[in-house]
Parts: structure tokens; C-alpha cells; sequence
């Protein structure tokens, strides 16, 4: 069974992203832990230092928490009467990142599902807070759902890369689920300075080419910016999905600069998914 887990702050914003994640995997019996994590009254500026096991538990935020959860959950259950999915409310204390973390260790998660923003989230920014930093810091696919996003079969899936990650089958263990699922076309795109690869970056490309086999299509654009391609390539095809791999050499940080965002009037209207550089999670095979 697979296991989910779904963050909010109860915005519509993150309901939206549950909504996307129940009808994602309409079809297969998954575990879905809804977590809600509630900040001490105090702001603890240096974050690292934080230990809850030496703050006192605020009972009304607690309570108040668990309401929220339990009404998120007959929610639901009133619009997704689905045998095959199990919801587990989970309530705490504590800073979002952090929590995730621990929630991963301790129930074996394979998959985070989150919205793009909070509910105090600004229209310019592409990605909330919260978001960049699980993306960043957790070692777990995570897929972001964009504000208003409606759940569409992701029949065309976007994947930019640089060949410069040595691929493993178990690292694309969930694009390939969800692409075996849904029939998905995985479109492949190389952006670089140049269409040359390097000797390296050649043997990686023909090892992602037998692990994605049948539907997939390879794509490459030299010359141009990171941020560019997969703007103009997206107005030409209009995708369902993206999927990014963090690693090294990624070029996930210039989508998180807003400067870059606003000059080329680059938004993300479509669920995206960002993998670790190298995940325990999935199919070996």
C-alpha cells in the first residue's frame, strides 16, 4: 500500500493539492496521513535550535487542530467514497520541515503532496516558503499542485534534464507509476549550451531511455536559458505534469529567484514533481 502524505494548513490551497492527490490515485490503496503542524506561540527565530520535548504543549492550539482535521477528513469522506484509501489524521507541534521529516522515518512515506502556497500566499511569489524548503530539504519526492490546479490525466509529462544525473530505476520509481497508470507520454527535454554531450552525459541518456522504454519522447533545445526552454517548449506543448530531478547541478534554484520569475513571466500552472537525488523508495527492478 502506498503511503502519502498530505500537509495542510487547512487554506483552500491545500485542500486543493488533496483533491489532486485522491483523484491521482483513484486506483490504487494508499495510506494518506494528513498533517497539520502548529507553531509554538513563541517564534523561535533560530530554528535548528528548537526541541519541543522542552516547550510546553499549547492545549487550545492542539484541540483546535485536531477539530480542523477531523472536519478536513468528513470533508473527504463526504466527496471521495473510495475503499481503497485510508485517511490518518496526525496533529503536532513543531516547524513544518522538520515534521515532514520526521513523519517520512516514521511511517515509511514514499510520496509528499502539498500546495504551491499558503494561505497568506503572494500572487508573484511561483513557490510558498514552505514549499522550497521541503523541496529542499526532505529526502522524498514531493509534488506541488499550483493554486486553482484541476485534476487532469497527466497524459504529457515534462521531464528537463541536463544528462547529468546517473540514473537509477528506483529513483524514478513514482514518475514511472504514475506514467504506467495513466499511459503517459514522458517528454524528455535537454536544455544546454550546446546539443554536443559529453561522453558521460551520452551513457546517462541511454540508461534513462531504458528505464522510461515505450512512451517517451526526446527533446533538445542548446543555446538558451534553463528557465526559457521549458517556458517556450510548454507553449508549444501544452503539458499535464513536470518533473525535475534535484541534485548538484540542478537548475532548480533560478526557478525559486523571483527576479528570473518576473522577467520572463514564467508561472507553473501545472503539478509538479521534484525527486531527490537519490531515494531509497520505490522499485528496485
Amino acid at each position: 500500500m502506498k503511503r502519502i502524505l498530505l500537509p495542510t494548513d487547512f487554506s483552500e490551497n491545500a485542500y486543493n493539492a488533496i483533491d489532486y492527490a485522491l483523484n491521482l490515485f483513484k486506483e490504487e490503496e494508499c495510506s494518506f496521513y494528513l498533517l497539520h503542524v502548529f507553531s509554538p506561540s513563541i517564534y523561535y527565530e533560530e530554528r535548528e535550535f528548537y526541541d519541543n520535548r522542552k516547550m510546553p504543549l499549547d492545549d487550545a492550539n492542539q484541540i483546535d487542530s485536531l477539530r480542523q482535521l477531523n472536519e478536513l477528513q468528513e470533508r473527504i469522506l463526504k466527496k471521495f467514497k473510495n475503499p481503497k484509501h485510508l485517511f490518518v489524521p496526525h496533529s503536532t507541534l513543531g516547524f513544518l520541515v522538520g515534521e515532514i521529516g520526521t513523519m517520512i522515518e516514521k511511517e515509511e512515506i514514499d510520496l509528499v503532496i502539498m500546495g504551491t502556497k499558503g494561505a497568506t500566499g503572494a500572487k508573484e511569489v511561483l513557490f510558498g516558503t514552505n514549499t522550497v524548503d521541503v523541496i529542499k530539504k526532505i529526502e522524498c519526492p514531493v509534488i506541488a499542485v499550483p493554486s486553482n490546479s484541476v485534476f487532469k490525466i497527466p497524459g504529457n509529462v515534462l521531464f528537463p534534464t541536463d544528462y547529468e544525473i546517473d540514473y537509477r530505476r528506483e529513483q524514478l520509481a513514482e514518475l514511472l507509476n504514475i506514467a504506467n497508470e495513466y499511459s503517459s507520454i514522458i517528454n524528455i527535454l535537454h536544455i544546454g549550451a550546446s546539443s554536443d554531450l559529453s561522453e558521460q552525459q551520452v551513457a546517462n541518456k541511454l540508461k534513462l531511455q531504458k528505464i522510461v522504454k515505450g512512451n517517451s519522447l526526446f527533446y533538445d533545445i542548446s543555446n538558451g536559458s534553463t528557465i526559457q526552454g521549458i517556458y517556450e517548449f510548454q507553449a508549444r506543448n501544452p503539458m499535464d505534469f513536470l518533473i525535475m530531478i534535484q541534485n548538484k547541478h540542478t537548475f532548480l534554484e533560478r526557478l525559486f529567484m523571483k527576479s528570473i520569475v518576473r522577467k520572463i513571466g514564467f508561472t507553473i500552472t501545472i503539478p509538479f514533481m521534484v525527486i531527490p537525488h537519490w531515494s531509497k523508495k520505490g522499485n528496485t527492478q
